[in-house]
């Protein structure tokens, strides 16, 4: 699962491929955004855990990725 997170007063948003559901990070991010939490953490694929102060976040994009083409048929 893509998501992507902007941040406000940052330049780049940030994007991560994580492993839980599209209802586990809207059901997170709703938790942050409401105050129940002080910052959104969500995990990525690699087991890496990503914080983001609530009070920051600008926006978040929940996609599916795309497939990634390998070799020369990409073209």
């Amino acid at each position: 699962m893509e998501v992507k997170i902007g941040v406000q007063h940052a330049p780049r948003e940030i994007v991560l491929e994580s492993g839980q559901s599209a209802e586990e990070v809207e059901r997170v991010v709703a938790e942050a955004l409401a105050g129940k939490s002080q910052l959104l953490s969500l995990v990525d694929e690699h087991g890496r855990k990503i914080l983001v102060p609530a009070d920051r976040l600008a926006y978040i994009e929940i996609g599916e990725p795309a497939p990634r083409k390998v070799g020369f048929g990409a073209l």
